[in-house]
């Protein structure tokens, strides 16, 4: 289903990485009739709020953007939050979506969905074939909830909602608190840091050994606008780059674009997490889209991000 170029659409998180990388594009695209609602304005937790927001906006296309995300420390720390919170998010923001008439909406997981052990790459039919991984499994288990809850309103009431997993993901407006980031965005900010303060080197949690797929933020929201308008399954579909790294090869290269010029100790006592992750993107790739930005371009673009908002 094509956008036409003065559709309403109404980005649900439009000031995180990914919907503000979305809100980009689509100006980039032309597309002008945007929609957003930051947390004072809306809160997603609350179904009346959100059904004002459709009713007040009555938007035609809907990203689902908005989560409540963080590593693996934010994750451990607080299961019930990470469940609870994004269960009342997507379902908030699904079903609204089918009350208020909206043509397509296209809900965005996370490669978390996947059993710890299962075979790589990740094909999408790998879903619930086993145990998922301890340290994120509860916003593993409500994002499988906001896949099924889309095929189920697709299957019962004939709405176009799909959804998107996207593997790692980095880039500007990124996460950058010690506490609840990412592993790419933490390591940039302990890097700098590091050389900031002129110290000899850095802790890195974990052996390093673990493999992991990292996309750019704009790589993911043109994949995003190319679904909204090239496809309409109920099939979930992988969003990835196409090949892994090191945990360990991460750092080093993250050391090198800051300029640090210390150590780096790996502290094994520290979980690692799942294994490997990459994603099998051979479903999207074969529509036609390939991502543009490599992991090197998109460090640099990321650092230039960090240094512009939190190193003026």
């Amino acid at each position: 289903m094509k956008m036409h170029q003065n559709a309403r659409i109404y980005i649900a998180g439009h000031r995180g990485m990914v919907g503000s990388a979305i809100w980009r594009e689509l100006q980039r695209l032309g597309y002008s009739n945007l929609a957003g609602r930051t947390r004072t304005e809306v809160d997603l937790l609350d179904a009346n709020a959100v059904a004002r927001l459709y009713a007040d906006s009555r938007p035609e296309f809907v990203f689902v953007a908005a989560a409540k995300v963080g590593g693996i420390l934010a994750n451990s720390h607080n299961p019930a939050q990470f469940l609870y919170e994004n269960l009342q998010i997507q379902n908030n923001l699904i079903h609204g979506a089918w009350q208020s008439g909206v043509k397509k909406l296209l809900f965005l997981g996370s490669s978390c969905i996947y059993p710890k052990l299962a075979a790589q790459p990740l094909k999408e039919d790998y879903l619930l074939t086993g145990p998922l991984e301890p340290t994120n499994e509860w916003y593993a288990i409500a994002k499988i909830a906001g896949i099924k809850m889309c095929q189920a309103y697709r299957r019962q009431y004939g709405c176009d909602f799909i959804s998107a997993m996207p593997t790692n993901m980095y880039g500007p407006n990124d996460n950058y608190d010690l506490q609840n980031s990412h592993v790419l965005p933490a390591f940039i900010r302990r890097f700098h840091e590091a050389k900031a303060a002129g110290r000899p080197e850095v802790v890195c949690w974990g052996t390093g050994s673990p493999l992991r797929e990292f996309l750019y933020a704009d790589d993911l929201a043109r994949a995003c606008v190319f679904l909204m308008e090239n496809y309409s399954e109920d099939q979930f579909i992988n969003v990835g780059y196409g090949s892994d790294i090191s945990i360990r090869e991460l750092a080093e290269t993250v050391r090198q674009i800051v300029g640090f010029n210390g150590t780096v100790v790996w502290d094994a006592s520290k979980p690692d997490g799942t294994p490997r992750k990459l994603m099998d993107s051979s479903r999207l790739f074969a529509l036609g889209w390939k991502p543009q930005v490599n992991l090197g371009q998109g460090i640099h673009l990321a650092y230039k991000d960090f240094l512009k908002r939190f190193a003026p």
